[in-house]
């Protein structure tokens, strides 16, 4: 079964909503596997729960099927974005536009190929869409 990994903030925001609700949409397309992820910062001190992250989507979208919550604790959300969709080898991750934006700026920090999706597709065989005017 394909995945579908997509970051969101907590609580959710309107630009969260509009990028899960895509990835719901791809993964119902894909007859796919869900990962909703959340990153907790390290410094900014606050525990989010899978129970939580999972109240919040099911309370705007209804139950998932297939669909696994996930919050992991991090330095920086691109790097642990990277490594839960390379840990869980995703067939796509939906970002929003923004997120896309911050992802860029770390990928030219370590390589000098800003394309995110040429870069993740030739190191981690995944595909990613971007949701214009959504953030994760």
């Amino acid at each position: 079964m394909s995945l579908v990994v997509v970051p969101v903030r907590y609580p959710l925001s309107k630009r969260s909503k509009r990028t899960l609700e895509r990835a719901i949409e791809l993964a119902r397309e894909r007859e796919a596997a869900l990962t909703v992820l959340h990153v907790d910062l390290y410094q900014n001190g606050r525990k989010v729960t899978r129970v939580d992250l999972k109240t919040a989507v099911e309370r705007a979208f209804g139950h998932l099927e297939n669909a696994r919550y996930v919050v992991r604790t991090g330095f920086l959300v691109e790097e642990s974005i990277l490594d839960e969709v390379a840990a869980e080898d995703a067939d796509a991750v939906v970002i929003g536009s923004q997120q896309a934006s911050r992802l860029r700026r770390l990928f030219r920090r370590f390589t000098d190929n800003p394309d995110i999706d040429q870069y993740l597709r030739s190191h981690l065989d995944c595909e990613v869409i971007t949701v214009e005017g959504a953030r994760a």
